[in-house]
């Protein structure tokens, strides 16, 4: 992304500050609508619509195919603002969520999360791509970090908000109009954001200089698929683990990452990408080992939370694009990860879903291990930077 600010500027500065709190806001929203969208979905899936396995796992298939079309309607729409594509893609996000309220059966919920998804996923790579343009030279990781903060916080309060309706009976369906109604106010806080924040550039990127990045995506995306389709429907369908539970675990990880987030891309800013990476990838792999072979509910509980938080540190991979990828090409290139990211998070749900049914849960998490093993391979190949090039 481009924009007219210019580092040094007193105005500009002011204008900078602005729009990372607007932007900031908006991440916030967004993310309260995915607390009670993902807070609840296992359950909602599960105990109110009976889906199978096999069933969740072609669900995430058919939503997860979204992110490699939003590569298409990025570039169909490069050139026009940033926030004014934000602000309409999470139009269609809102009105998705709203209605999982009315959805009967599977197809519905299928149709459902097609359109909230498609919303979603084009939005993925605008608020990094934004945040980076926001920031001041050489505290890139930090501004990445705040606005994921900001995004936990939100998170948070919409866990806190589902928590507490859900205890005071409130069923499941009335509160996704509660996640359309954040999702509108995050489209309307986008048309606040400034206008010159906008790409100009290539319509697609795919370079072989990039084909590291690329691969990291996709190994991330096939490993944290089959953590996000399977291991709260897990603790649900196996453990029994009821909704407000399910909430409490959610809440324990935003708080660690709205507190852990800065701090995260401080460590990348100083010590660089590849360092943050490599540890980030060990531990998931030694996570995903623990859900293949546990079985006790109150263990499962520690490894999903850790395994959720440990989320923050792949922020890494958004820096790194900063450092490799010129301006104009900063956001296609985001576009393409989030594209490779999504090619293994539709087929991972499929391929769980086969091993789940075919050979039980713990061969499902032993493909994600295997995804996280891979991902410390290609992340010791990253090339080692000084905090003076951070």
């Amino acid at each position: 992304m481009t924009s007219a600010l210019r580092p040094g500027d007193p105005h500009d500065e002011g204008r900078r500050r602005r729009g990372r709190r607007v932007l900031g806001a908006a991440v916030a929203a967004v993310g309260m609508a995915m607390a009670l969208q993902m807070g609840m979905n296992a359950n909602f899936l599960a105990n109110d619509l009976g889906l199978s396995g096999s069933q969740v796992g072609l669900l995430e298939a058919f939503r997860e195919s979204c992110g490699i079309w939003a590569l298409g309607v990025l570039a169909l729409l490069a050139g026009f603002a940033e926030p004014l594509v934000g602000a309409a893609m999470l139009v269609l996000f809102a009105v998705g969520l709203g209605g999982y309220a009315l959805v009967p059966d599977f197809f519905w919920v299928v149709v459902m999360s097609l359109v909230w998804s498609q919303g979603l996923h084009v939005w993925m790579p605008l608020p990094a791509s934004m945040a980076m343009s926001l920031a001041e030279p050489g505290r890139i990781g930090l501004r990445l970090g705040q606005v994921q903060a900001a995004g936990a916080g939100g998170y948070f309060g919409g866990l806190v908000v589902a928590y507490v309706l859900t205890r005071l009976g409130v069923a499941i369906r009335p509160l996704y109009f509660l996640a359309a109604a954040a999702g509108l106010a995050a489209a309307g806080l986008c048309l606040v954001l400034p206008r010159d924040l906008r790409t100009r550039g290539p319509r697609l990127v795919f370079r072989r200089r990039y084909r590291l990045y690329y691969l990291l995506c996709l190994l991330d995306g096939w490993r944290k698929q089959i953590a996000v389709c399977f291991a709260s429907y897990m603790l649900v369908q196996r453990h029994g683990t009821p909704l407000t539970t399910i909430l409490v675990l959610h809440g324990i990880v935003q708080i660690l990452v709205t507190l852990g987030s800065p701090a995260v891309g401080r460590l990348v800013d100083r010590v660089g990408e590849r360092r943050v990476l490599v540890g980030y990838f060990s531990c998931l792999t030694c996570l995903f080992v623990g859900y293949a072979v546990v079985d006790t509910a109150w263990i499962l509980y520690v490894i999903f939370v850790v395994d959720s938080a440990f989320f923050v540190f792949s922020l890494a991979l958004n820096t790194y694009v900063n450092r490799l990828a010129p301006a104009a090409e900063r956001t296609p290139t985001l576009s393409m990860g989030v594209a490779m990211n999504h090619i293994a998070a539709v087929a991972m749900p499929l391929v769980g879903g086969a091993l789940w049914v075919t050979f039980g849960p713990p061969w499902t998490f032993a493909a994600g291990a295997l995804a996280a093993a891979l991902s410390i391979a290609a992340a010791w190949r990253l090339p080692a930077r000084s905090a003076a090039t951070a």
